[in-house]
């Protein structure tokens, strides 16, 4: 994968294929640290220890169609490439978390990519998930929650055109004041 927002959207759509109805997608950039933080998070089925222990193993998958399961595995090496670690915790019927640190400075750190985008296709694609954005940049802070947003909707679909563009506009917007040099 090219980018880390790739990444992001390959664990959030095994999230829901675990059948989460809620994925929390959290980034904290902190440069006086030289720490990049991801976490992805759901209250899907999550793993129990047997396949917790083999989740990073590329030929070990949940999936029917496939025979092999790239997603973590990947991570991890984008994640040790960058002078990072990659931890997964996971209890049956209570969901799973990945949480991957990167250090910002390394040459091997892969772009963020397309977060908008990435969580534009989630959104999109799954409208009856709740989705919780957070990006963090040195304490500067956006929030992005489906469920507010569903909230001030009075019924109108959260995957109508006019609404994604909203979302489209808040996104970026947050992203960019954040990444704002104060």
């Amino acid at each position: 994968m090219e980018d880390l927002s790739l990444h992001i959207l390959d664990i959030a759509e095994n999230s829901v294929e675990a059948q989460a109805d809620e994925i929390r997608i959290r980034l904290e950039e902190n440069r006086q640290k030289d720490r990049l933080t991801l976490e992805i998070a759901d209250n899907g089925k999550g793993m129990d220890k047997e396949l917790l222990e083999r989740a990073l193993d590329p030929f070990v998958t949940t999936k029917k169609a496939r025979r092999i399961g790239l997603g973590l595995p990947l991570l991890t090496e984008a994640a040790k490439a960058a002078g990072g670690t990659l931890t997964v915790r996971s209890q049956p019927g209570r969901g799973t978390k990945v949480r991957a640190t990167f250090q910002l400075s390394h040459i091997d750190l892969k772009p963020l990519g397309d977060l908008t985008l990435t969580l534009l296709t989630l959104i999109a694609g799954h409208p009856d998930i709740d989705i919780r954005y957070t990006h963090a940049v040195n304490g500067k802070k956006y929030a992005f929650d489906t469920r507010d947003l569903r909230a001030q909707l009075h019924g109108i679909p959260i995957n109508d055109p006019q609404v994604i563009k909203f979302i489209k506009h808040d996104i970026n917007e947050g992203i960019d004041h954040i990444r704002r040099k104060t």
